[in-house]
């Protein structure tokens, strides 16, 4: 079951892919794709605009990465004001999917997270 992600979920999964190393938008996209079985897929047209985003926000920065073969590509880091918003988000989805899981489970939810 593949499913395109929602627009408020890609920067977040975009800043837990980089918290694991820099990379280009193509392996950001792939990661998550492999990363979740192949159940979330991520379009350019919500990759490239969240990116943009999230650098304008200071949260992640770019810079371009030539190669000997091929054009030269843009490669995107995860900078420390990034690292905070996504411990920030991580919280936040945390209390969500407890809310979920107490509504799907018919339990109360448990908001000291």
């Amino acid at each position: 079951m593949a499913r395109d992600l929602s627009r408020g979920d890609v920067p977040t999964l975009i800043l837990a892919v980089l918290v694991q190393g820099p990379l280009h938008g193509y392996g950001i996209a792939r990661t998550i794709e492999a990363t979740s079985a192949q159940v979330l897929q991520l379009r350019e047209g919500s990759l490239y605009p969240a990116l943009r985003g999230l650098e304008q926000q200071g949260f992640v920065e770019s810079q371009w990465d030539t190669q000997e073969s091929g054009p030269a590509r843009k490669v995107y880091g995860i900078t420390a004001a990034g690292r905070t918003e996504l411990a920030r988000r991580q919280d936040e989805w945390e209390r969500y999917a407890n809310a979920v899981d107490a509504l799907l489970q018919r339990r109360r939810p448990s908001y000291d997270t």
